[in-house]
């Protein structure tokens, strides 16, 4: 785990909405140079007093674990083999901000970020004037998915919870990562997929979550 700090020349656009910087970010991803460059950015923009790294899921638990408050997590999606998404279920006592990031844009992606619980996504090919963006929304209480898609409603058979279901079917949760990160029973993540398999005429997840892509549901 690495930390970087920095008390720069305060940024104007970082500083419109809640106060800037923000004591201290949490970056989750296991690409050192670009949490590094991240971490860098972040600081010299004035939007964090202090930023932390951490590489995996449970370096992450650790650190949100610790004595110092984080007011902000940036999560990769894809973390030495596991799904970063992993880390919002377990987040009990510190609940911060989670917005996703990823180099991956794709619907998918950016619908298993919010059907998972995070306030916002940012792909990794943003911006700084992007991040600054983020970090404002974020920071006042808000969302940031920019460019939202919905699915057309003409094909729209599922309902949102089941439509959440799937996003994160689709990121290789198991059942019980599904109820923790949605707040259901097994069982209704059971009823709900038995339901998904129903519309689409499939037999197991592995061909769910494929007609699902070619029906635009994903």
């Amino acid at each position: 785990m690495n930390q970087a700090s920095s008390q720069t020349a305060r940024d104007p656009l970082a500083h419109s909405g809640r106060p800037l910087p923000l004591p201290r970010v949490l970056i989750v991803d296991d690409h050192p140079l670009f949490a590094q460059g991240l971490a860098g950015l972040l600081t010299q923009s004035a939007l964090a007093g202090a930023v932390d790294v951490a590489d995996s899921v449970e370096q992450a638990v650790a650190v949100l674990s610790g004595p110092h408050p984080v007011d902000l997590v940036l999560l990769g999606v894809s973390l030495q083999g596991e799904t970063g998404l992993m880390l919002l279920p377990r987040m009990i006592a510190h609940k911060p901000p989670v917005v996703v990031i990823s180099s991956s844009e794709d619907e998918t992606t950016v619908r298993a970020a919010q059907a998972a619980g995070a306030r916002g996504f940012l792909p990794k090919s943003a911006g700084r004037t992007a991040l600054i963006s983020m970090v404002r929304s974020v920071s006042r209480g808000g969302e940031y998915y920019p460019g939202r898609r919905t699915v057309p409603a003409q094909n729209q058979v599922l309902t949102p919870r089941q439509l959440d279901v799937l996003a994160l079917l689709a990121q290789g949760f198991p059942n019980k990562r599904i109820s923790q990160s949605l707040d259901l029973t097994e069982h209704t993540v059971k009823t709900h997929l038995k339901a998904i398999f129903t519309h689409l005429g499939v037999h197991n997840r592995t061909e769910c979550v494929s007609q699902a892509r070619q029906m635009g549901w994903l």
